[in-house]
């Protein structure tokens, strides 16, 4: 992908498979040596996030990584939401989520990936247009 990406995210990818949410959220990763159709795949997202940010009415447009400040995902929904990183060119540390559902909201988390699903799933993060996520693991991908 041409980038780092942030510790949180690579810690929950050292000690769990992909995983899905509540029937939910599928969050994504990188399994050992499928590491290069993990990017590939992301390559695809980032064109169809590259027409949503086209078609999106927001007051800061956001494009697709690698633009700077670019949209980077790192898991999805059942129902076609992303959730992506906001990167930021001072490292993957100070990126925040950002939510884009497919009903056409978007929205800013600041913080990083694993926060953001502590919060989602504990019922401190009110979930905007997604529904309710219960800390259910429903898949697993070993």
């Amino acid at each position: 992908m041409g980038t780092a990406l942030p510790a949180d995210y690579k810690l929950l990818c050292e000690y769990y498979p992909r995983f899905e949410l509540s029937d939910f959220m599928c969050v994504s990763r990188p399994m050992p040596g499928e590491e290069v159709a993990w990017a590939h795949g992301t390559h695809e997202t980032l064109e169809i996030i590259a027409e949503w940010c086209e078609d999106a009415d927001l007051a800061v447009p956001m494009r697709p990584y690698p633009a700077p400040g670019g949209l980077l995902p790192w898991g999805g929904s059942n129902q076609g939401d992303f959730f992506l990183w906001t990167t930021d060119p001072a490292g993957p540390e100070g990126w925040i989520v950002t939510v884009a559902s497919r009903n056409g909201d978007w929205w800013h988390y600041t913080g990083g990936a694993v926060q953001f699903l502590a919060d989602l799933v504990s019922g401190a993060l009110e979930p905007w247009a997604l529904p309710r996520v219960r800390p259910e693991i429903t898949w697993v991908d070993r």
